[in-house]
């Protein structure tokens, strides 16, 4: 009997096992984006007087169309020959990354390669900000600072240039917004910390801006 009962045991253990890895084995796939449509959008004049802030955003998910678009034009390779990208960087150090958090999960820009690279299988939009919409927001881009990418510079001068290429790519999907009849708002009141344990960021790792990216809802049309 004893041994009936420890191999019944043994038994449901292993079904339990086999269980949690078939569930915890469906994470998020790589996402390869289609090439940017280069000659689309409107005169930059055009682009410049339409550009603003907007804080309301329809639950729609951004097209995989404009989520290529819009991510390469944040940050994109624009000079394959020399890897230089869509915005300037001191030094060319390419210190910004940009995680892309959506209802699936949260993803790394890959710029080179100009895909998502799943980071983790959870909904974290609502920490991306102290606001409400931004759990709403289909898309919600984090700006991270990697400063051991920054050489020998000094902390107040990575701060301060990280900071300045932050705002270099916030400014292109901006103007991508803008082109394109998306909403968009740049956002600096995040709770930093809370941020940064949920994506498992690195001390060396900075959150700098987020910003919130979706169709328009429809109070701002």
């Amino acid at each position: 009997m004893k041994r009936k009962t420890f191999r019944t045991v043994c038994l449901t253990l292993s079904f339990l096992m086999v269980w949690i890895v078939l569930i915890y084995s469906q994470t998020l796939e790589p996402i390869a984006l289609s090439e940017p449509g280069y000659e689309g959008g409107r005169a930059l004049m055009e682009v410049l007087r339409d550009r603003r802030s907007t804080r309301v955003f329809s639950a729609d998910k951004l097209s995989e169309r404009d989520l290529s678009n819009l991510l390469w034009a944040a940050f994109g390779v624009n000079r394959p020959e020399s890897g230089k990208r869509t915005a300037p960087s001191a030094v060319n150090w390419q210190e910004i990354d940009i995680y892309v958090a959506m209802a699936e999960g949260l993803y790394l820009y890959d710029a080179k390669a100009h895909r998502l690279v799943p980071v983790l299988e959870q909904d974290i939009r609502a920490l991306t900000g102290r606001q409400p919409f931004v759990k709403e927001a289909p898309v919600n881009l984090i700006y991270v600072a990697d400063f051991s990418r920054m050489g020998s510079a000094g902390e107040d001068d990575k701060s301060f240039y990280s900071a300045a290429d932050t705002g270099f790519i916030a400014q292109n999907v901006y103007l991508y917004c803008a082109s394109e009849g998306l909403a968009t708002v740049v956002r600096g009141l995040i709770d930093r910390p809370a941020l940064a344990a949920a994506m498992k960021l690195r001390p060396e790792q900075r959150i700098i801006l987020a910003q919130s990216v979706g169709y328009p809802g429809e109070s701002s049309l």
